[in-house]
């Protein structure tokens, strides 16, 4: 049976997340592990520099309560976080999930990743977390730490889902871009979306050449699809035709294996992500 992971925070991303993962199961039986990871544990810590006038019996009761406020912070952040990861089940199960395992882990977000992520197709995270920076439009630091780590395609949600039926894929002719192909092909969740090839840059008939397996593959597959060649800088192209053509779904091997390895080094494709008000699933 096939098996998804997802990662929710309870940040505003949470619910979203929840229902991306009920799209992208519908029509097929999926296994969802749904994880909330702790990273941390939250430490008010001792004062720097006691003054002279703080004396030792003082010293040590403020340590019992500093010990003693991190313990409460710490179970109050365990409770909150099972109760995300409870409410986000409900949501999946109402959906039609009917298998789904909840995970409150202590520990690195990377770590549990690398641990869970061997017998899974496809891992579904939002943009954001809890903790980012919305003004900045910072992406998620998990987000950013699981897409260097993972080899599974990784669906970054929405910040609100809205129904899904016609997706562009970014194609330049590489490695993941071909992956990307090849697993909407195989994927009965695209039977019935219309699919944009678009392909950017100078050179028309490289591109054409470039597309002809990636339109056989779908063509056997019976999906509907058509293909783009305009020219301009990828980046740009691509966000003009998601917007001018009412796109829902942005699929994307980050032209080339190393670009999406360098998001944050603050490629034009992490400010693509960054902007990009429709879901995004990366393949490396």
């Amino acid at each position: 049976m096939p098996k998804m992971l997802a990662f929710i925070d309870g940040s505003i991303y949470s619910d979203s997340v929840c229902d991306h993962v009920i799209w992208a199961a519908a029509g097929d039986e999926f296994d969802v592990s749904l994880f909330n990871v702790i990273e941390g544990v939250y430490t008010a810590g001792a004062p720097s520099n006691f003054s002279g006038n703080l004396g030792a019996e003082a010293k040590s009761k403020l340590l019992v309560e500093l010990s003693e406020l991190d313990q409460k912070r710490a179970k109050l952040a365990q409770k909150k976080a099972r109760l995300v990861l409870d409410l986000a089940r409900e949501r999946l199960v109402e959906g039609g999930i009917k298998n789904v395992e909840t995970h409150l882990r202590n520990g690195d977000f990377v770590d549990t990743v690398t641990e869970f992520q061997d017998d899974s197709d496809i891992i579904i995270i939002g943009k954001r977390g809890e903790a980012a920076d919305f003004a900045k439009m910072h992406l998620g630091s998990n987000l950013e730490r699981l897409i260097r780590s993972t080899n599974r395609p990784v669906l970054v949600a929405a910040r609100a889902f809205k129904p899904i039926n016609r997706i562009l894929v970014a194609f330049d002719g590489g490695r993941s871009s071909y992956g990307a192909i090849e697993y909407i092909a195989a994927n009965k969740r695209y039977a019935d979306l219309e699919c944009h090839i678009v392909i950017a840059g100078k050179d028309g008939s490289r591109g054409h050449k470039q597309s002809t397996h990636a339109e056989n593959v779908l063509k056997k597959a019976g999906i509907s699809y058509k293909v783009f060649f305009e020219r301009g800088e990828p980046e740009k192209v691509i966000s003009d035709h998601v917007e001018q053509h009412s796109i829902d779904l942005l699929v994307m091997g980050a032209y080339g294996h190393s670009r999406i390895r360098n998001l944050m080094i603050g490629s034009t494709t992490t400010q693509m992500i960054r902007s990009c008000l429709v879901p995004v699933l990366l393949f490396r």
